[in-house]
């Protein structure tokens, strides 16, 4: 008898655990490919530690690192039916339709990490980086030298990107503005944001004897990667050296670059959204209304740029990513 009560009991347990697997929040989220970058292992992690089933959520976890397989993928989980989507966009343009069949299907949309271009009704929030303020306050810093002459190598991340779009548009505006400011050669790491192809651009710039003195990488990796060839090259770089070299994301790595003096500036980009995307959905699924958005539906990160005459060992500690 105390068997069979066990095996009832067991079986109860079984039942219980596949109902609340049943129940759980169905969620479709559509990521750029953790090897990108330290940020987006980071991001990824981010994700998945949030969106488990202990959680409450049965949720899907995709990796697409272009617009067309990120578009395919929002489609798949509209037939499939999830309650939300959470993207982050390889490319700003093109949402507009996929995310009206969203709508239309009663489908929630969270963007995540970067915006889209897109009317703010056809999505349900966004918690991203103002990427439009990075660029900015990189672009401030750098003007706060004061020196005479900028010459540039400009590396891009994934072309069309929000993040590359933001990092980007302050310097080609600055540029456009300044005589002194000149882009001497850019290029792109790719939709990978590649530190090999980084490597490749500073080191074509470097053989065909191009004088600059800023490397503008618009990440770590491709900073990193820059960096390399300028090593190779016996081309001194950071605090004391010719080469002023910037990049974003504040991998520990880099930002113990700048505390040694190798490399002059990182721009901060938070990879953490998940917690304040859970408690949003947590908020709908209690029929409450969602609170703290702007005009655009979007929660922005509070971000800085790091300094390498003024970084510390705290702000390693504190905000780097990584290892």
């Amino acid at each position: 008898m105390k068997k069979i009560l066990a095996l009832v009991l067991a079986l109860v347990m079984v039942l219980c655990a596949a109902s609340a697997l049943a129940d759980g929040i169905k969620v479709g989220i559509i990521n750029l490919d953790p090897a990108e970058s330290g940020y987006r292992e980071a991001n990824v992690k981010d994700m998945t530690d949030t969106f488990t089933a202990e959680n409450g959520y049965e949720a899907t976890f995709v990796t697409a690192p272009t617009a067309d397989k990120q578009l395919d993928a929002a489609r798949g989980f509209i037939a499939d039916g999830v309650k939300y989507i959470l993207v982050s966009a390889a490319d700003a343009d093109g949402w507009d339709e996929v995310l009206q069949e969203a709508k239309d299907a009663g489908i929630g949309v969270f963007l995540f990490d970067r915006m889209v271009n897109a009317d703010p009704s056809l999505y349900t929030a966004a918690v991203v980086s103002d990427m439009d303020k990075e660029g900015e306050t990189a672009v401030a810093w750098l003007e706060s030298l004061g020196l005479e002459e900028y010459k540039i190598l400009h590396i891009k991340g994934q072309l069309g990107s929000a993040a590359q779009l933001g990092r980007s548009g302050a310097l080609d505006k600055k540029c456009e503005a300044e005589a002194n400011w000149t882009i001497v050669r850019e290029g792109t790491g790719g939709d990978s944001w590649d530190p090999e192809e980084a490597r490749k651009i500073a080191q074509a710039a470097i053989d065909a004897n191009e004088d600059f003195n800023i490397i503008y990488a618009e990440n770590d990796g491709m900073a990193q990667g820059a960096v390399a060839a300028l090593d190779k090259a016996g081309i001194t770089h950071g605090v004391d050296g010719k080469v002023i070299v910037m990049g974003f994301d504040c991998n520990k790595y880099a930002l113990r670059e700048l505390l040694a003096g190798n490399w002059n500036y990182d721009g901060q980009c938070s990879p953490f959204q998940a917690k304040l995307i859970d408690e949003m959905i947590k908020k709908l699924e209690a029929g409450e209304a969602i609170e703290g958005l702007n005009e655009l539906n979007q929660i922005i990160n509070n971000e800085v740029g790091f300094d390498a005459k003024t970084i510390t060992q705290e702000d390693i500690d504190t905000y780097g990513l990584g290892e």
